[in-house]
């Protein structure tokens, strides 16, 4: 980074020989740049909304003085009559590569301190420039008939080298995150009138975010009013975060709905938190700025570079073989209470700290939304996995319309970056009734069924409870017995759950008794009866499950699975990830097929 002049009134003599003093102007410029100035509208209202200035939020999340900016005097110079430079007025977007955790990222942030983010603040192509450069792996050509051991680890003879265009590939891909706030560089009509014309809106390098997408993570925080172009960045991103009671989301703001639709709304009650973290639309939470960057900083860690690396394996103080004697008893014998599935998580995965609080691996995504699914990364001997499971304590674990689709979008996103999925299944089966019919359930929960079948990544199921109907057997035997698969002694399966099913088997029967209490009698006479068949050894015994495990076995068995599976698996389906891609670099296959 260039270094900046004590002050902006610093000068230097050309002497027409050397190119010392344009590089003086130019520091001048990225000065005043750099620096913010304290009297302008922009800034004030930034500050007295209580939010970071944009290179005060770059500063936050990057590793201390990594940023190298691109475009970094893009913007209007004021000068005075005598030509001398006085101000500037800089571009709306502040773009440039940097590094989170000592790996390269390239960020977009906005400047809301400058016309609103709105397009005519800003300088056409700059903020389309990270998105284009971020799915830069459209400008090579792969090379398909090539073995990759690993390429993430040192081999010995060519079939452990990465070909020449891979390689170069793969260095000009990083990950990518944007700071959102304002419109990103969207519309507005004053640009009419400072053009002369109306125009027909494109895309602004939203079709290269898709690219983006395919090959690198991208992470954006929404970091004030989110709209138009914006809201739509941020949901072209594999995770989001939101500021509760700084930033909201929403296609139009609250003038534009109130013309529209008559509704008087504030931003908050338009496209709060609130709204967006409970339908979907976002993934996360963050209490404060940092805590946002906090959260992508983390997000990002459990993620390769791009689709042709694998996944980032750090050291582990936590021993592989460690066994958690509260796991033989934490499934309760009555089948009807509950547990915390979060602690039965942190007691498997990796902790540096103490298993018994919430200091391990554990990152939970979506935790407000979908909430009968549970979703999130984790580390298992230092090698980041995946983790899918149900809350039982939400409508019984249950799979409604939401948790389809937040276990759906999980799934696909492991598979996309080749992250390994342990699989805890407590499934009791869809969600029924009205407000399941309404909500098109059976719909959504095709769509995770379909991620589960298709996914290509390694899934090591667990049923630790129930697996029932149709989600149960998806859930429990995710690809027809492609991958390993397990139970514990708690395990409780079948086409239906036996109370619910003698219901409906033996409805003459039950109605036929007469009295409640005889009714009553009978019901119990023939849960009595099926309580034997029920057992999962009388499953084991047919071979119906592969294995029954002591729960205390179940780090050491699944940190032995994943040491395998980083070490011969994942290597091999970057091969076919590389061989699934055309000589332009785009992808033969979409998501929904296996590679």
């Amino acid at each position: 980074m260039p270094s900046n002049p004590t002050s902006k009134d610093k000068k230097v003599q050309d002497d027409g020989k050397s190119w010392e003093s344009p590089l003086e102007s130019l520091r001048a410029q990225q000065y005043l740049i750099r620096n913010p100035n304290v009297k302008d509208p922009g800034y004030i209202r930034q500050k007295a909304n209580k939010k970071l200035w944009v290179r005060e939020r770059i500063a936050a999340l990057l590793d201390p003085d990594s940023f190298n900016e691109v475009g970094s005097i893009t913007g209007k110079p004021v000068s005075n009559e005598k030509g001398d430079l006085e101000s500037f007025i800089p571009a709306n977007a502040v773009i440039g590569w940097g590094r989170i955790r000592g790996r390269k990222v390239f960020i977009t942030a906005d400047d809301f301190s400058v016309r609103g983010g709105h397009a005519d603040g800003g300088i056409a192509g700059k903020a389309q420039y990270g998105e284009v450069l971020a799915s830069s792996v459209q400008t090579h050509t792969l090379t398909h008939d090539i073995c990759i051991i690993d390429p993430c680890f040192e081999n010995e003879g060519s079939a452990g080298q990465w070909p020449t265009s891979l390689h170069t590939l793969v260095s000009d891909l990083e990950r990518k995150v944007r700071l959102l706030d304002g419109s990103s560089g969207g519309g507005s009509v004053a640009t009419y009138l400072n053009i002369g014309a109306t125009y027909i809106p494109g895309l602004a390098g939203l079709g290269r975010s898709m690219d983006a997408m395919a090959a690198v993570p991208v992470a954006s925080a929404l970091l004030g009013p989110v709209v138009g172009l914006a809201a739509a960045k941020a949901a072209l991103s594999h995770f989001t975060v939101m500021v509760k009671g700084l930033s909201q989301l929403f296609a139009a703001g609250p003038p534009v709905v109130k013309q529209a639709t008559f509704e008087d709304l504030s931003k908050e009650a338009l496209g709060g938190w609130e709204i967006h973290a409970t339908n979907g639309t976002i993934d996360n939470v963050a209490t404060s700025e940092l805590d946002a960057f906090q959260q992508i900083r983390t997000f990002l860690s459990y993620l390769p570079s791009s689709i042709f690396q694998l996944p980032p394996a750090i050291s582990s103080s936590d021993s592989p073989t460690r066994r958690e004697e509260d796991l033989i008893s934490i499934i309760p014998r009555r089948r009807a209470r509950p547990y915390d599935i979060r602690r039965l998580m942190r007691l498997i995965v990796d902790s540096d700290g103490n298993p018994y609080k919430n200091d391990t691996s554990f990152f939970e995504i979506g935790e407000t939304w979908g909430r009968c699914i549970v979703t999130g990364f984790a580390r298992l001997n230092g090698r980041p996995v995946g983790l899918l499971t149900s809350d039982c304590v939400v409508n019984g674990g249950a799979i409604d319309a939401l948790g389809s689709q937040k276990a759906a979008r999980f799934l696909n996103l492991c598979n996309h970056f080749s992250l390994p999925v342990l699989n805890l299944v407590d499934q009791p089966g869809f969600a029924i009734g009205s407000m399941a019919e309404r909500t098109a359930t059976i719909r959504h929960g095709a769509s995770a069924l379909a991620a589960l079948y298709q996914a290509s990544t390694p899934i090591y199921t667990i049923v630790i409870r129930r697996a029932f109907g149709v989600a149960g057997g998806a859930f429990a035997d995710p690809d027809d017995g492609a991958n390993i698969r397990v139970a514990w002694p708690s395990g409780d399966w079948g086409s239906l759950p036996l109370e619910g099913g003698i219901e409906a088997a033996y409805k003459r029967q039950l109605e036929a008794a007469g009295t409640p209490e005889a009714r009553e009698k009978l019901m119990n006479e023939l849960l009595q009866k099926f309580e034997d068949v029920r057992s999962p050894l009388k499953t084991a015994h047919k071979f119906g499950v592969e294995e029954i495990i002591d729960p205390r076995d179940t780090r050491p068995l699944v940190c032995d699975w994943v040491a395998h599976v980083y070490d011969h698996v994942l290597p091999q389906l970057l091969v076919r990830k590389q061989n699934a891609y055309s000589g332009d670099g785009r992808p033969l296959v979409g998501h929904g097929v296996k590679l």
